[in-house]
């Protein structure tokens, strides 16, 4: 589960992490009274209040929003109404929401904060090592994912423990790598450490601040906040289940996630129904280098009936975006017969007018061939992951 920047920082908080003056807004009247509440003098900063990072190099779809991107930095108190006015209602396009954008239904209104220097803390887990990793990056522009992409050596990656505090010796890293002024190391100890109590106490899956601000009296300042939460803790945190937003999620979002699947929508032309965030991630990539990309993808769980899947599989092939499916299934918890049914079931009522392409390894996949076998639909099958790639991508180019 995700939440929004306010909601995180409010959180930030608790954990003894210095957050900027704000409070949210819903209406451009709204947005004058919390600068009014928040600063008595501008500058001030108006923050459209989606789930999607790189807001402020988003814009707006809309002709009466202008030409202003999702965070605004407002000088006059009396600007502040015209620019949540701009905001509110309209759908912002951000790298991370597609080219549909998202309705953005409030506004952050932050007192602005002068920093001396800034950069960026996240953490995450290595599944590959199953440890807890501290990411920190000198990054001044905020972007974060270019340095990932073109200079991954620009990272520090800190394994920290899952019982004991940041170390002593860690500190010192992290200070020696941004090169922060020694008077520093209390207030970079006392962040660090609540970013990791906080990852711990609240079954995080991931924490980033982007970015953390140097004040010029030393202190260190979230001047953004993102939490993402593992799902499956959520019975044991009920305080932060009710914060929950799905007001900016679309209606085949809205349905995957009650059926517990997990679905994205993107750009491209193929819809993809996988069992596995890698899997999926490996399948677009080999989209990406054949010159396509996805338009959605599914994520099947295991501990679901034929209906769920079939329920599921419909909203692929219902997107107008799709032309052509490929289903790439790895059988373990999720059986392939019961995929091979779900299939059957969901193209009686939707229809399968595109080309879909189907690998099948694991679980029943004998079994599944036979069933969609004897169904007469006309699917194809493939026996790697990149010969389904190609196959369907051959079909598309054909069909067109």
């Amino acid at each position: 589960m995700n939440i929004h920047e306010y909601q995180a920082k409010k959180i930030f908080e608790n954990f003894g992490i210095k957050i900027p003056q704000g409070q949210i807004a819903y209406t451009p009247q709204e947005a004058l009274l919390a600068a009014k509440n928040v600063s008595k003098k501008g500058p001030w900063v108006l923050k459209a209040q989606i789930q999607s990072g790189a807001r402020h190099s988003g814009y707006f779809l809309e002709n009466n929003a202008g030409n202003i991107s999702g965070v605004q930095i407002v000088y006059k108190r009396s600007e502040i109404a015209a620019v949540a006015e701009q905001m509110l209602g309209n759908t912002l396009v951000t790298i991370q929401t597609g080219p549909r954008g998202k309705k953005v239904n409030k506004i952050y209104v932050e007192a602005f904060q002068k920093v001396k220097a800034n950069f960026y803390l996240g953490l995450t887990v290595n599944r590959i090592t199953a440890e807890l990793v501290l990411l920190v990056a000198d990054v001044p522009d905020g972007n974060i994912i270019k340095v990932a992409l073109n200079h991954p050596d620009d990272i520090l990656h800190l394994s920290l423990s899952t019982t004991d505090s940041v170390s002593a010796s860690q500190i010192q890293n992290i200070m020696d790598f941004l090169k922060l002024p020694r008077r520093l190391a209390h207030h970079l100890e006392k962040l660090v450490n609540g970013l990791h109590r906080a990852f711990l106490d609240l079954d995080a899956t991931m924490i980033e601040i982007n970015p953390v601000g140097v004040l010029p009296g030393g202190e260190l300042c979230a001047l953004d906040a993102k939490i993402s939460l593992d799902d499956n803790a959520l019975f044991r945190h009920q305080n932060i289940a009710v914060l929950r937003d799905d007001s900016d999620l679309g209606e085949r979002e809205l349905q995957a996630q009650r059926y517990k699947f997990t679905y994205h929508e993107f750009d491209g032309t193929v819809g993809c129904i996988v069992n596995g965030d890698g899997v999926a991630l490996s399948v677009m990539d080999l989209l990406k280098d054949h010159g396509s990309g996805a338009a959605c993808f599914i994520n099947v769980k295991g501990g679901v009936d034929k209906d769920k899947i079939a329920n599921g599989i419909k909203l692929i092939m219902t997107n107008p975006r799709v032309e052509g499916i490929l289903l790439n299934i790895l059988g373990g918890f999720v059986r392939c017969n019961l995929i091979a049914d779900g299939i059957i079931a969901a193209a009686s009522e939707a229809g399968l007018n595109v080309p879909m392409v189907i690998r099948f390894e694991g679980t029943n996949k004998d079994m599944a061939r036979e069933i969609l076998n004897n169904s007469h639909l006309p699917v194809v099958w493939a026996d790697t992951q990149e010969d389904a790639v190609e196959q369907l991508l051959k079909l598309m180019r054909e069909a067109a």
